[in-house]
């Protein structure tokens, strides 16, 4: 069980500092002119960090079935992004 909330940290840790890019970018953009980051995929970026993030605090104060269950949101939550904002 330590090994999977080690990887679903890091998953969640990822999508926050994506959040945080794209934010960076959408910035950047907004001041360039040039074209960025629309606010509804910045948005869903937002939402699944702290989702991520919420499920990952629950996954690390619970050591068992829950702390398990809530691992393997974080990692469905990371697919879900993938999927369904990068992939689509």
């Amino acid at each position: 069980m330590s090994a999977l909330r080690r990887v679903s940290g890091v998953f969640a840790g990822g999508l926050v500092v994506l959040a945080v890019a794209l934010g960076v970018a959408w910035v950047v953009s907004t001041r360039t002119g040039s074209p960025g980051p629309a606010g509804d995929f910045l948005a869903w970026h937002g939402v699944a960090a702290v989702a991520a993030v919420v499920a990952q605090v629950r996954a690390d104060r619970a050591r068992d079935g829950r702390g398990v269950g809530a691992a393997l949101v974080v990692l469905l939550i990371s697919a879900a992004v993938l999927a369904a904002l990068w992939l689509a």
